[in-house]
This record gives structure tokens, sequence and C-alpha cells, in this order.
């Protein structure tokens, strides 16, 4: 059964917000009281909200998510899910020039000698349209307050997945995340990319003020495994998504992170990591299905939750 949709425009951005037929979430008519999820969800590079895999994995979230228990539509559910979804800047409905996606490449047609710069400030632009929508999109979606969203969460696939590392680390108000095949180290990741690429990991291609900037703000440079306030990751739930065969965005490049990251486990934190097996840069039917599950915790109140 597939989610309905509605896009709002809100800001002059373009946003398709999905909920479940048997969900009340986008209707006036219904109790206020029941609270709401919001998990926003982004698309990978070269890719759309309108995309087949993204579509697909909303799909796949509520399907999981709602099915069974007294979660699944009906007397005595307690949460409802609404997933948000929006172009990244330079893509879809925002695109502006579709050789800026591309990467280095001895192809002249296909190479972006800007690619580090381009990803970086897209993932990061990414994070604050997050923010910037978690301010505003209640007020768009529910003029008259007939809903209340009590928490956010976000999840994305490769490019979204990157960015879903950015908002988590700057974002307080996102409580779950779910990066699928993304990178929280963008130095590791980057710097992997221009030694195959055969491009100099130094000025143009690697500005320095570029590196200053990742040095001082990227996931992987704060203190992810810290046991106090100064980490931003902990008490969040955490699912990590990737392909153990990856090689666009290896696992290596996040492994040390990920194993390192601390986000409280046993006082309200939750990390679930799964590095499928034969699995590429692709999001597979079973982490749609890993996705659903975690989500399906979140709506629980992680009562009786399978980690």
């Amino acid at each position: 059964m597939e989610p309905t949709k509605q896009t709002l425009l809100i800001g002059g951005l373009l946003v398709d917000i999905y909920s479940h037929p048997r969900s009340t979430s986008t209707s006036p008519t219904i109790d206020s009281d029941i609270p709401i999820h919001a998990l926003f969800f982004l698309h990978g590079r070269f890719g759309s909200t309108q995309h087949k895999y993204v579509v697909d994995t909303v799909n796949a979230i509520f399907d999981v998510s709602y099915a069974g228990d007294g979660i699944a539509g009906g007397r005595g559910r307690k949460k409802d899910l609404i997933v948000v979804a929006f172009d990244h800047r330079n893509h879809g409905t925002r695109l502006v020039n579709q050789q800026r996606n591309f990467s280095w490449s001895q192809d002249p047609a296909q190479n972006n000698d800007q690619h580090a710069v381009d990803m970086y400030t897209i993932q990061t632009g990414s994070a604050q349209d997050v923010s910037f929508l978690i301010d505003h999109l209640p007020s768009f979606l529910y003029p008259s307050s007939e809903r209340t969203i009590v928490e956010w969460g976000m999840g994305g696939i490769s490019l979204g997945g990157h960015s879903t590392w950015i908002a988590l680390s700057r974002e307080p108000r996102l409580t779950l995340g779910i990066p699928i095949i993304g990178c929280p180290d963008y130095t590791k990741l980057i710097s992997q990319r221009a030694k195959s690429s055969g491009v100099p990991f130094s000025p143009p291609y690697y500005p320095s003020s570029l590196k200053t900037y990742v040095e001082a703000h990227d996931p992987a440079q704060l203190p992810y495994r810290a046991k106090d306030a100064s980490n931003p990751f902990l008490g969040r739930k955490i699912l990590v998504l990737s392909g153990k065969e990856d090689r666009l965005v290896p696992w290596v490049a996040s492994a040390e992170f990920v194993q390192g990251l601390e986000v409280g486990e046993g006082e309200g934190g939750v990390k679930r990591v799964v590095v499928e097996e034969g699995a590429g840069h692709e999001c597979t039917e079973g982490m749609q299905r890993e996705a659903g599950l975690f989500v399906k915790g979140w709506l629980s109140d992680w009562s009786g939750a399978k980690l």
C-alpha cells in the first residue's frame, strides 16, 4: 500500500510530504493529540525526490514501520509518521548546472575540477535546509495547529547519507539518523577519491579554505567518542547502512568513525551498524527493511524493537 503524498511550497522550496493511507497525519479532522514523528529523507547525487529508489525506500519504510502491531493504523496507535523529501541544491527542481554534480574525470565532458567544493557545499546546504524546514514546516502543514510534530529524524542515500551525518552533528532537534551508503569523514572519502581519480589532494582541487572548514566542522573532527555534552551524537538513535563492496563510498572511509562513535547506549542512545555482504553502492531491499524496522522502533518508543 503506497503512502499518500502532498507537495508544499515552503520559502521557495518544493517539499513532498508522505503519509501512510492508514495514517491520519495530514488530516485536520483527527484527534490532534496523536503525536507525529517527521523523518526527512534525501536522495543521492544526480537524483531527485522523484527517483524510483527514493520512492521505493519511502514506501518500504512505511510498509515495515506500519506492519503488524498497534502502530498499524486503527485504534490504539500512539504515533503517526510523515516522511519529508526535498531536492538537494543543484538537483531536481533546483538544478542549475549538471556539470557541477560530476566528479573528477579524464573525460573533459564528465570532469568537474571543483568536485570537492561542490560536494561539500551541497551537503552542508542540505543540512541547513533541514534546520530551516524544522523551523517552518509545521506552519505550512498545520496552519491551525491541527497536529504537533514531537520528534524529527533524518535519513538519506549516498549524498543524502553524507548530509544526514552533517545534520546530525549540527541540528540538536534531530533525534534519529539513518545514513545509507553515506560517510561521516569527508577528508577520508574525498582524499581517496582524489587518489583514485589521479588528482592531487591539494589546491586548487582541494582549496586550503575548504580544508580549514572541514577540519573545524566535519563530523569526524568533532568529539564523537566523548561521553559528555561535547559529543553532538550523544543520545541519538543512529542506524548505519553500508555495502561491503561499495567502491564509490567505501566502508573503510567510515569504519573508524562508526566503530568509535559514542551515542550513550544504555542511556537513551541507540547505534546499529549493518554492512551488507555483497552490496555495492546501492540501497538494497535489505537496507530498506532495516530502515523500516528502525523507524518502527522510533514510532513505538523502542518498545520491543529488534535492534
